[in-house]
C-alpha cells in the first residue's frame, strides 16, 4: 500500500501536467477530477474494515464533492488578489468548514448524491469569470519533480488520518483535494491566477465522474463483493467522465509554450 501511495498520485500528477501542456488547464482539471486518490483509499478501507464500513465511507465521500467544490471556488477567488500561501490556507479552511457541516448531515447515499449533484450544478456560476489566458509556460523537470513529491507527501498525510477517524471522516478525508491543491498552487506560481482558476473550474466538471464512482460503490457494497463493487464503480466513473467531456467545449491545444 505504501508503494501505491508513493507512486500512483505522483505519476498521475505528471500525466495531468503533461496533458495541461498539450491541451490547456481545462483538460488538466477535468482529468484531475478522477478518483485517483480516493479510489485506492476506499479500496484499502474496504479490505481493512469490511464492506459495510466502506459503503458508509463511500457515501460520505460522495457528499464531500461539496467540500471539494468549496475549496476550488475559494482558491480561485482568493488567488485573483493574493499569493498562493494565502489562497491555499483560506481554501483549506473553507474545505474544513464544509467537511464539518457534512459530517453532521445524514449519511444516506441518496442524500449524499443529492448534495454532490447540487454542488456540481451550482459550481460553474460560482467561479470567477473566465478570462483569456496568456501563453503557457512549460514546467521544467525540477518543477515537475517538486509537484510529484508534494503529491506523494499530501497523500501520505491524508491517508494516515483517514481510517482511525471512523467511516464518515474516512470518506470525507479520502476526497481531500490533494491533486487540486498541488495543481492549483503550482499553476498559480508558474502560470498565474487565471490559469489556476480555469483548471479548478474544469476540475469541478471532472467531479461528476467521482460522484458516480462514490454512489455506485456505496450502493454496490451492500450486495456484491469488494472486487465486483469497485469494478462497477470504475465502469460508471469512466462512462460519466466521457459524457462530461462535452462540457469542456472540446479539446483544444493550449497556446504555444514559452520556455522557462
Amino acid at each position: 500500500m505504501l508503494a501505491l501511495k508513493l507512486s500512483l498520485v505522483p505519476l498521475f500528477l505528471m500525466l495531468v501536467t503533461l496533458a495541461g501542456r498539450r491541451y490547456g488547464p481545462g483538460v488538466a482539471g477535468w482529468l484531475a477530477g478522477l478518483p485517483v486518490v480516493a479510489g485506492p483509499i476506499l479500496y484499502f478501507i474496504a479490505l481493512e474494515n469490511g464492506p459495510a464500513f466502506a459503503s458508509a465511507a463511500a457515501a460520505s465521500s460522495t457528499s464531500a464533492v461539496l467540500a471539494s467544490v468549496s475549496f476550488s471556488v475559494a482558491y480561485a477567488h482568493v488567488a485573483q488578489r493574493r499569493d498562493w500561501p494565502v489562497a491555499l490556507f483560506l481554501a483549506v479552511v473553507v474545505w474544513v468548514c464544509a467537511a464539518v457541516l457534512l459530517h453532521r448531515l445524514p449519511a444516506d447515499p441518496l442524500v449524499c448524491l443529492g448534495i454532490a449533484l447540487a454542488s456540481l450544478l451550482a459550481a460553474p456560476r460560482l467561479f470567477p469569470a473566465p478570462v483569456p489566458l496568456a501563453a503557457a509556460i512549460r514546467a521544467g523537470s525540477g518543477e515537475l519533480a517538486l509537484r510529484m513529491a508534494a503529491g506523494a507527501l499530501m497523500t501520505l498525510f491524508v491517508t494516515y488520518l483517514a481510517s482511525p477517524l471512523g467511516s464518515r471522516w474516512s470518506g470525507l478525508l479520502a476526497v481531500f483535494p490533494t491533486l487540486g491543491s498541488v495543481l492549483a498552487v503550482f499553476s498559480q506560481r508558474t502560470q498565474g491566477a487565471a490559469y489556476a482558476a480555469t483548471l479548478l473550474r474544469a476540475m469541478a466538471t471532472g467531479l461528476y465522474s467521482f460522484a458516480a464512482f462514490g454512489i455506485t460503490l456505496s450502493l454496490a457494497l451492500g450486495s456484491f463483493g469488494v472486487p465486483a463493487s469497485f469494478a462497477m464503480a470504475v465502469a460508471s466513473c469512466v462512462i460519466v467522465q466521457l459524457a462530461t467531456r462535452r462540457r469542456l467545449g472540446g479539446v483544444r491545444p493550449a497556446p504555444a509554450a514559452v520556455p522557462r
